[in-house]
C-alpha cells in the first residue's frame, strides 16, 4: 500500500505541474549551481553575454513553437539566417549606404523562403521534415555559391546584432517584441488557437471549418521571415557573413522548443515554456564555457538535453499529465 501511495503520489505531482512551473524549478536550481561554480557568472557583463548569445536562437524558435504546435517542423531555419545574412553581404558590398536596402532584401528573402516551404508543405504535400531538409541544403548551398564558400566582411551594421538603447542589448527588445507577438497571437487570436486545433486533430480541425492548409502555410511565411530577421542579427553580431554562419542552429531550436514543453505530435507549447527552455540550453552552454570545456561538449550536452526533454515529455504523459 505505502509503495502504491507513492506512485499515486508521483503521477498526481506530474498530472496537476505544469511544465513551465517545473522547468522553473529546473533553472532556478541550475542558475544556483552554476553561480557556485564560477563566480563570473551572475556578472553584468557575463549576463549580457548570455542575452546576445541567446538571441538569435531565441529569433527562430519562438515561430518554430508556433509550427511544432502545428505539427510541422521547419529545419532549414538556419540555413535561412546564412542565406539572407550572405545576400545582405552581396547586396550592401562591404559599404554603409545600401544598408537600408540590404536589410529590406535579406527580410524578403526569409519571407519567401518560409513561404516555398509552405507551398511544398500544402499544396504539393511533401511531408515537413522532408522539405525543410531540402531547403536546408539547398539555402546553405546557395549561401556557399553567393560567397564561393568564403567570409564575407560588412560594415556599418552593429546595431542589431552589438548595439545598445538605454544601456540594454538592442538584441533583447528584439527578442522581447518576437516573443510577446508570438505570445499574444497564440493566446489571443484565431489564427493561434486554429494552430493548437491542427496540431490536436487536423482532420477535426478541416471539419469544423479550419482552413488547414492557410494556416500552415501562413506559419512557415512568418518563421521565414523571421529566419530573415535572425540572419541580419547574425551578421551584425559577427560583423561578417559565413556561409557556415548558424550551422547546426536548428538542432538548437528543436531543442529548445520541446525542452520547454511542446509536444512533437502537436497541439501543445508555450512562448514562456520555449523561452525557459532557451534559458536553460543558453545557460547549460555558458557554464561549460566558463568552466574551460570545449565546444565540442557543448554539442554532445544539447544532444543529451534534446532526448532528455522528450523522454520527460513521454514519462510525464503516461504517468498522467496532459
Amino acid at each position: 500500500m505505502a509503495v502504491g501511495g507513492k506512485q499515486s503520489f508521483v503521477r498526481r505531482v506530474f498530472a496537476r505541474a505544469s511544465t513551465e512551473a517545473m522547468l522553473l524549478v529546473f533553472f532556478v536550481v541550475l542558475v544556483l549551481f552554476l553561480a557556485t561554480q564560477s563566480e563570473f557568472f551572475l556578472t553584468m557583463g557575463n549576463i549580457r553575454n548570455i542575452v546576445l548569445s541567446l538571441s538569435v536562437l531565441a529569433v527562430l524558435a519562438f515561430p518554430s513553437t508556433m509550427l511544432i504546435i502545428s505539427g510541422n517542423f521547419d529545419l532549414s531555419v538556419a540555413s535561412n539566417a546564412a542565406f539572407t545574412g550572405m545576400l545582405f553581404a552581396v547586396v550592401t558590398n562591404g559599404g554603409k549606404e545600401q544598408v537600408l536596402f540590404g536589410v529590406l532584401v535579406a527580410v524578403i528573402a526569409g519571407l519567401l523562403i518560409g513561404m516555398l516551404n509552405g507551398f511544398l508543405v500544402t499544396v504539393v504535400r511533401v511531408n515537413s521534415l522532408i522539405t525543410t531538409l531540402g531547403t536546408l541544403a539547398i539555402f546553405r548551398g546557395l549561401a556557399k555559391i553567393l560567397s564561393n564558400g568564403q567570409t564575407l566582411r560588412v560594415q556599418g551594421f552593429r546595431f542589431m546584432g552589438q548595439g545598445e538603447w538605454f544601456g540594454v542589448p538592442v538584441a533583447f527588445y528584439i527578442i522581447a517584441a518576437v516573443a510577446l507577438v508570438v505570445w499574444f497571437i497564440l493566446r489571443n487570436t484565431v489564427y493561434g488557437r486554429n494552430i493548437y486545433a491542427i496540431g490536436s486533430n487536423a482532420t477535426a480541425a478541416r471539419l469544423v471549418g479550419i482552413r488547414n492548409n492557410l494556416t500552415v502555410f501562413a506559419t512557415f511565411a512568418l518563421t521565414g521571415f523571421l529566419g530573415g530577421v535572425a540572419g541580419l542579427m547574425l551578421t551584425s553580431q559577427l560583423t561578417a557573413a559565413s556561409p557556415i554562419a548558424g550551422l547546426g542552429l536548428e538542432l538548437s531550436v528543436v531543442s529548445a522548443v520541446v525542452l520547454g514543453g511542446a509536444s512533437l505530435a502537436g497541439g501543445r507549447g508555450t512562448v514562456l515554456g520555449t523561452i525557459l527552455g532557451l534559458l536553460i540550453l543558453t545557460c547549460v552552454n555558458n557554464g561549460m564555457t566558463l568552466a574551460g570545456l570545449s565546444s565540442f561538449w557543448q554539442e554532445v550536452a544539447r544532444g543529451v538535453i534534446l532526448i532528455a526533454a522528450v523522454a520527460f515529455d513521454q514519462l510525464r504523459i503516461r504517468m498522467g499529465g496532459k
